[in-house]
């Protein structure tokens, strides 16, 4: 038994493989075709095929999207690989393969890779967010991934921060048309932002996390900033899911000062006399989103091929 995972990124798409225990058995990696959505389709195929010849089985199939497929249309929606938007894309590849074929947002299946065999494992809930480009969040409840009525469970990135009167108003535009959501504030591109705002120099995250460690005054009060938003903003999370674990995928997940500081700073947004809520980064790292694609079929679905 071999489950695919396929990361469908705007510019590359990452397939790999695992055996029936979850190891990695085969990786590829291609670029993404711009703009086409017919030969995407045709290059997911075809990438399947070739993972298929390679391990000489039939495998069930998950793919990772940016958006998310709309449980009216069954249509892809809010993908910013925009040739996506508007099409059925899980029934246009289970038509090609012959087969059924899972899809879920990237968030979601980072949430899933992290529950099954990650940093979650074992937890009855897990609540998972992506820092990076954008943010976005996941939720797997004993086991199971929660999706919701409207198919946006875990859309964490499009809910207003909570203020603190420190911060800057009115709040920063968001390209879903809101104004001060999360994703605007707790982005790589809103702390670079929030820094020029402060500074007047434009750096990148990363460039800002080097800053702080070398003594940068401007740098380390923009990384007190960002952990103070991010310690409000998961507070809410906690404060309505109750999540045994908080998992933080995405670039802006390796600063480790994250899940020393941000802890320290959310009980006094938590509505509990306790917080037992964990805050940890991706076991998988990277490559936990294709592995979550992979695991969109759990153990003891081999009777689906």
């Amino acid at each position: 038994m071999f489950r695919i995972g396929i990361d469908l990124g705007g510019t590359k798409i990452e397939l790999v493989a695992l055996d029936a225990g979850g190891r990695e058995c085969l990786r590829r990696r291609i670029a993404t075709p711009q703009g086409n959505y017919p030969a995407t389709v045709d290059t997911l195929v075809g990438l399947v095929h070739e993972a298929e010849a390679a391990l000489d089985a039939r495998a069930t199939v998950g793919i990772g999207t940016p958006g998310s497929r709309s449980p009216l249309t069954g249509h892809m929606r809010n993908a910013n690989s925009t040739c996506l938007n508007g099409r059925p894309l899980a029934e246009d590849l289970s038509a090609r393969l012959g087969r059924e074929v899972r899809t879920a947002n990237d968030a979601n299946c980072l949430a899933v890779s992290e529950a099954t065999d990650g940093a979650g494992a074992g937890a009855d809930v897990v609540f998972a967010v992506i820092l990076g480009t954008g943010v976005g969040g996941g939720i797997v409840v004993r086991g199971q991934l929660l999706q919701g009525a409207n198919a946006i469970a875990g859309e964490w990135g499009h809910n207003p921060l909570p203020p603190a009167p420190d911060d800057d108003w009115p709040a920063p535009g968001c390209y879903c048309g809101r104004r001060g959501c999360i994703e605007t504030w707790l982005s790589g591109p809103g702390m670079s932002a929030d820094h020029q705002k402060h500074t007047g120099r434009r750096m990148s995250a990363e460039a800002i996390a080097q800053g702080a460690d070398a003594g940068d005054a401007g740098c380390e009060a923009t990384l007190q900033r960002y952990e103070a938003r991010l310690a409000r903003g998961l507070a809410g999370i906690i404060n309505v899911l109750d999540p045994d674990v908080i998992v933080l995928g995405g670039g802006l997940s390796r600063l480790e000062r994250l899940y020393r500081n941000v802890p320290q700073r959310w009980a006094p947004h938590v509505f509990s006399d306790s917080i037992v809520t964990r805050l940890v980064p991706s076991l998988h790292g990277d490559a936990s989103g294709v592995r979550g694609a992979a695991w969109l079929w759990p153990q003891g679905t081999e009777n689906s091929l």
